[in-house]
């Protein structure tokens, strides 16, 4: 890619000073006509850049000179070699894309800088994963991904929520990953849709190319369509009694979303505490309270507490002492 190679010559003529044409190359691995041509196309982009022939010589910027891509500090240098796009860039194809660009911007930095980065990657690593989820590889996210650059139609075959299936010819804006999962934005029939990539069964790119929305904000799009989808799931809200012992157990069960809620509920009494959560529906909250037994008690609503007495009077029924079988007589 050109401009990334562009930016690494920059770079490498800022920390270095000088550097021969044919060392240039060999650290690029590109031709010297190739490094020649780089430098007359920064040349014309304004970059003060030239070469010196004869020994000595070699390629330079004028003194004092500099971009602000050197002054990074050591909190911006963490922020890109952390890790945070690896799987995500990965899942694309663009994992070696990126550890080349980060090996470039790393060999253009200064000394000083390079020990930042070295200290950084020692003592930060962010991990994105979930520990108990697998993040989805989607078999079409390749083809998708060429089509979102190239601006090109797409026909899609896919599965809906209720199992049914459907045909559709898209226009693909862009592609998003939340916890491991990959959504595609797309224009369809003239409104922008949002599809699960993991129902998708068939991916057809068309010759046809489209024309993107002027102003559209894939990520502002993104932040208002999650923000409106979270807010139209139902929610279903119960009053718990929680033995303080159990308390650690809700966190580990039902994550930081229960917290709130705890430090809501205030000092426990009698080593008890009355907590307000919320879940999908009475058999979501059903399903899960039973699992946490005799340290949770359902106080509200009274349907809830009918349903877990139900469930568990049919669960001790299931687990009932059975009369061993009678031995026939010889």
């Amino acid at each position: 890619m050109r401009a990334d190679r562009l930016l690494a010559i920059l770079l490498l003529l800022q920390s270095r000073g000088r550097m021969t044409a044919v060392d240039l190359a060999e650290r690029l691995e590109v031709s010297e006509r190739t490094i020649y041509r780089d430098l007359d196309a920064l040349s014309a982009a304004g970059v003060p850049v030239y070469a010196e022939r004869g020994p000595g010589g070699g390629c330079l910027l004028r003194p004092g000179y500099r971009t602000d891509l050197g002054g990074l500090n050591e909190s911006e240098l963490a922020s890109l070699f952390a890790g945070t796009a690896e799987r995500a860039l990965d899942a694309l194809g663009l994992g070696p894309q990126l550890q080349s660009a980060l090996l470039k911007l790393e060999a253009g930095l200064p000394s000083s800088q390079r020990a930042q980065v070295a200290r950084a990657r020692a003592r930060v690593y962010v991990d994105a994963a979930g520990w108990f989820g697998t993040d989805e590889r989607p078999v079409h996210l390749g083809t998708l991904r060429q089509a979102v650059f190239a601006d090109r139609k797409v026909r899609l075959s896919y599965r809906r929520g209720d199992g049914s299936e459907a045909r559709r010819t898209v226009e693909p804006l862009g592609l998003v990953v939340k916890g491991g999962i990959w959504y595609l934005i797309t224009v369809t029939a003239g409104s922008i849709r949002v599809h699960r990539i993991s129902r998708i069964r068939k991916v057809e790119v068309l010759a046809e190319r489209f024309q993107r929305p002027r102003r559209f904000d894939l990520a502002a799009f993104w932040r208002r369509w999650a923000r409106d989808f979270v807010a139209s799931i139902p929610q279903y809200f119960v009053r718990l009694r929680v033995a303080t012992r159990a308390l650690p157990l809700l966190l580990q069960i039902f994550g930081e979303r229960v917290r709130p809620a705890i430090e809501a509920a205030g000092k426990p009494r009698a080593g008890l505490a009355t907590i307000d959560m919320s879940f999908d529906s009475l058999d979501a909250a059903c399903g899960s309270l039973l699992g946490l037994g005799t340290v949770v008690e359902v106080l509200e609503p009274a349907e809830l507490r009918a349903a877990v007495r139900a469930t568990a009077q049919a669960v001790a029924q299931l687990y009932a002492p059975r009369p061993a079988p009678k031995r026939l007589s010889t």
